[in-house]
């Protein structure tokens, strides 16, 4: 009888083992979430020049007072799939950007994702497109880019998108 109560703990015990040894192949080895305030932080996202869509937590009324800004804001340059913000494989680490407001005032770290009331468009030549849904889809606010003497132009989003803009695509 104790014999055969040797062969179980030894079988149990091999059993343990392999499937311990499967859950860490299955788990990445590190994982790292970071907040940055611009897709220009993300290291695989290839911005050419300086960030020029501006999300502004507020609307446009509520963004400034006595010509200084009163609410957050984050910048972006190009085309943004998701402003969640973005994830991907460094080696065996998933490192995942999510893109927050600036601690300037009102909505500071705050997600952007579906918490914009106005844009500025600080490009001399690119316009842009602001979606309501992730990978440029459903209803869209066109932001036309400023003048070469002009300050960014400012835009308060439509009823549709103010607090429910997800992407923006070059227009």
């Amino acid at each position: 009888m104790m014999k055969h109560v040797r062969m179980r703990v030894k079988a149990s015990a091999t059993v343990l083992a392999a499937t311990a040894a499967l859950l860490v192949t299955a788990v990445p080895a590190h994982a790292g979430t970071f907040k940055v305030t611009s897709n220009c932080d993300v290291p695989w996202v290839s911005c050419s020049d300086e960030p020029e869509l501006w999300e502004m937590y507020n609307s446009k009324a509520l963004s400034v007072s006595g010509g200084s800004y009163t609410t957050s804001w984050a910048e972006f340059w190009g085309d943004v799939y998701d402003y969640d913000g973005t994830s991907e494989y460094q080696g065996s680490t998933l490192e995942t950007y999510r893109y927050i407001f600036n601690s300037n005032g009102s909505g500071s770290a705050q997600y952007v994702k579906n918490n914009a009331g106005s844009m500025q468009n600080c490009s001399e030549v690119n316009n842009y497109r602001v979606y309501f849904n992730s990978d440029y889809g459903g209803h869209s606010q066109y932001i036309p880019h400023r003048d070469a003497y002009a300050d960014c132009v400012w835009y308060d989003l439509d009823s549709t998108l103010k607090n429910n803009e997800a992407s923006q695509h070059f227009a």
